[in-house]
């Protein structure tokens, strides 16, 4: 009878082998053999993390709406377009009217040229647009945004609570 090798010590300078901790399986059982030690097959690598937590969906829908930044949206823009127009249209009409009409432009009101009557306007109606501005921010703009800043402290005030 042949003598059986005996296992070789094992070199403390390499690496184990990969599978050396892994549990013996019987080709038939599909289950480890009990006399198999239940150790990490690579202990190198990091704990699996759990599992994270059933997503639960929220008591209360939150308060600010997708239609509510709409509309501040709107407002916002609404603002902007009418101050702008407001400033440009009439800066605008002043450079038409001194390229296409300079006999008007030269023409004298009250013994002053209407060109510079309308240039020294253009003054007041950018102050106008400032105002309209301003109003609008007041009526439509501010209060859209107020309630949209209102309904974002509740929702976080709702989050903190879960």
């Amino acid at each position: 009878m042949p003598a059986t090798p005996s296992p070789r010590p094992r070199d403390p300078h390499r690496p184990p082998h990969p599978y050396a901790d892994a549990p013996y399986t019987h080709s038939r059982a599909g289950a480890p053999s009990p006399a198999s030690p239940a150790r990490p097959t690579y202990p190198w690598q990091p704990p699996v993390p759990p599992a994270p937590p059933p997503h639960r969906a929220p008591r209360h829908a939150p308060l600010g709406h997708h239609s509510d930044l709409r509309r501040l949206r709107r407002a916002y823009r609404w603002q902007r377009r009418t101050a702008t127009l407001t400033a440009l249209g009439y800066f605008v009409l002043f450079l038409t009217l001194s390229a296409s009409a300079p006999s008007f432009m030269t023409g004298t009101v009250t013994g002053v040229p209407a060109g510079l009557l309308l240039a020294v306007g253009q003054v007041p109606v950018t102050w106008l647009a400032v105002a309209l501005y301003e109003t609008t921010a007041c009526r439509r703009v501010d209060p859209l945004a107020a309630l949209i800043r209102r309904q974002a402290v509740v929702d976080a005030r709702r989050e903190a609570a879960r």
